[in-house]
Formats: C-alpha cells, sequence, structure tokens
C-alpha cells in the first residue's frame, strides 16, 4: 500500500509533429524540471500527443460523408464529415441519441464517438483518432525511457496513456486508461481477508484507471501539460495491458 503520492505536471513538451520520438520529449521535458526517473514511477501521457506522434490525424476536407452520416449530422446539426469519421472508427454502435454515437471500437473500447476527438487540434479542420494499439504505444514510451535513463541497467518504470472518456450513471468525466505497459492494470484482491476475516470476492481495483484520473488533476484540459509523473505507488510490474480491464460481452448485463 503506499502511503504517501506525489503527482507532478510535465511542462515544456510542445506542439507534436507526426513521427516525433515522445520518449525522448518525455525525457528532455524531465531533464529541463530537474526530475530524474526512479524505479517504481509512473508515467501518465495523454492519448492526443501519441496520436499526433502516430500520425492517426484525419483532414476533414479528405472525408466524403455517406448518406447515413448526413441524415444523422442534419438532424442534430453536426459536421456530416466528423460523423463519418466516428463511423469508420466503430466497430459496432451500442446506442445512438442526441447527436451522440456511442460506439465499440475495433480496440474493444465502448465510449462516445469512438473516440474521435477534435479538441487540442490545431486549425479546426483536423481530428485524432485513437492509437492503433495503446499498449505498443506506452511501451515504446517505456522501453526508450529506460534506454536514456541508464542504457547499461533500465530501471523499473509504468507507463500508461489515457483519454477522458465519460462514465455510465455519473456526469462528468475522467482520464481511463486505454493502454498500459509495465505494470498490472487490476489489483485483484479476490481470496485475501478484510480486517475483520472477511473473505473479498469481489473486489478488483482498476488501479490504472485510478492513476489516469489522479494524474488529469495536475494536467488539466486547456493547460498543454501531456504528460504526468506519479511518484510513490507501489504497483505490480508486469508487461501489462489496459485488455484487462475492458469487460467481456459474456459477462456485461448492458451490452
Amino acid at each position: 500500500m503506499s502511503t504517501e503520492l506525489r503527482i507532478i505536471p510535465i511542462t515544456g513538451i510542445g506542439e507534436i509533429d507526426p513521427d516525433a520520438d515522445l520518449g525522448t520529449l518525455i525525457y528532455e521535458a524531465l531533464q529541463q524540471q530537474q526530475l530524474t526517473l526512479q524505479t517504481g514511477d509512473v508515467l501518465v501521457v495523454t492519448q492526443k500527443i501519441i496520436s499526433k506522434a502516430e500520425g492517426r490525424l484525419v483532414n476533414l476536407d479528405d472525408v466524403e460523408p455517406s448518406e447515413f452520416a448526413k441524415t444523422f449530422a442534419e438532424r442534430y446539426e453536426k459536421d456530416a464529415r466528423h460523423v463519418e469519421v466516428v463511423l469508420r472508427e466503430t466497430k459496432r454502435i451500442a446506442r445512438m441519441d442526441r447527436g451522440i454515437i456511442i460506439s465499440e471500437t475495433y480496440h474493444g473500447f465502448i465510449c462516445a464517438n469512438a473516440g474521435v476527438d477534435e479538441s487540442n487540434v490545431e486549425g479546426g479542420q483536423f481530428l485524432t483518432l485513437l492509437p492503433v494499439d495503446s499498449d505498443v504505444s506506452a511501451s515504446t514510451i517505456r522501453s526508450r525511457l529506460q534506454q536514456l535513463n541508464d542504457e547499461e541497467r533500465p530501471i523499473e518504470i509504468a507507463v500508461i496513456v489515457s483519454d477522458t472518456w465519460g462514465r455510465a450513471w455519473r456526469n462528468g468525466q475522467v482520464n481511463m486508461a486505454i493502454g498500459v505497459a509495465g505494470m498490472e492494470a487490476m489489483v485483484d484482491y479476490r481470496g485475501q481477508r478484510d480486517a475483520y476475516g472477511y473473505e473479498l470476492r469481489a473486489s478488483m481495483i482498476a488501479v490504472a484507471d485510478e492513476l489516469s484520473a489522479a494524474a488529469e488533476l495536475v494536467m488539466g484540459k486547456v493547460d498543454q501539460v501531456p504528460v504526468a509523473l506519479i511518484r510513490g505507488y507501489h504497483y505490480s510490474p508486469a508487461a501489462g495491458t489496459v485488455h484487462t480491464l475492458t469487460r467481456d460481452s459474456a459477462t456485461d448485463m448492458f451490452r
């Protein structure tokens, strides 16, 4: 159990161009703040800068909307090209209502508008798509940071890719994990006993989501802080994958 956490905003990273080496940019930003990576550190990186670096951008001028997209867009006063991009990124439509499409993405995530976003993108003509594989994105950044920090003995760190999503039954949005490397995304307490001797049967804590939400407190939505360093959390080292957090259809009561 962690007794104290520090959450440090990493600033000075700047605008991200396609093919940018995010690991190096983050490492240089850490150095500018006179921060040295330590064993056990967790870095939370927003999806937006990863999507930009990986070229997951769509120019709306290049999109020809389908009739289905046009009909939906006209009804809810949306940009039909934006709707079309959402539909292309959607494996299955879970619900369409009030101008919002709740999508199951090809990654297996269920979220609003398939994770397609127009905020924090210059020009107003571009949309960002989710990374093709955010676990791989997290692993690539983690490996680069380990290499830069110590080429002979890489330290044990974890990287989480986060995105801001809404939640069923709750107002407001929170940061959630969409990619993980270097740690277990979930802590399973089943089979353990609490202070009163009761055996826990259903307690599985989504720690990657909790760390992502905590990081958002220093990132903000308009402050251009795309990375946070969390220090003091005692995670379980592992290769890690975000898909342990995704409920499968057999146990999903609402799909």
